[in-house]
């Protein structure tokens, strides 16, 4: 692993639970090209940054998104807004990341939900 990736949080067993392929690995990361693509592509998002550890430690649904072709997974945190970040496999290195972090409506939120493509997340 290269010095620009950065452990954030043991990955909660409990993940493990909802998709058994996460159970193989014990930290999430992010990189430096975290902050960068949310700068250029998120940045009403930036101050949601600092809480990525609260978003992974408790958040308040979880899920898989269809259209991924790589093993990854979705959690999304209510604050002021809905906050959804995406948790990919980095196959070729074996590690889970935050590939993004950005804001979905309530309308989009409810939508997921009603569709199964995200759940509740059961602490």
């Amino acid at each position: 692993m290269n010095n620009n990736i950065k452990p954030i949080i043991n990955t909660p067993n409990i993940f493990s639970e909802y998709y058994e392929f996460i159970s193989g690995y014990d930290y999430i990361y992010k990189s430096e090209g975290l902050v960068k693509h949310i700068e250029k592509r998120h940045p009403e998002c930036i101050d949601y940054l600092s809480k990525l550890e609260e978003i992974i430690s408790f958040p308040d649904y979880i899920g898989i998104n269809p259209n991924e072709k790589e093993k990854s997974f979705e959690l999304v945190k209510i604050f002021d807004a809905n906050i959804q970040i995406g948790i990919k496999l980095d196959v070729s290195k074996d590690y889970l990341y935050v590939a993004t972090l950005h804001t979905i409506t309530n309308s989009k939120l409810q939508h997921r939900l009603k569709n199964g493509r995200l759940k509740k997340f059961d602490k």
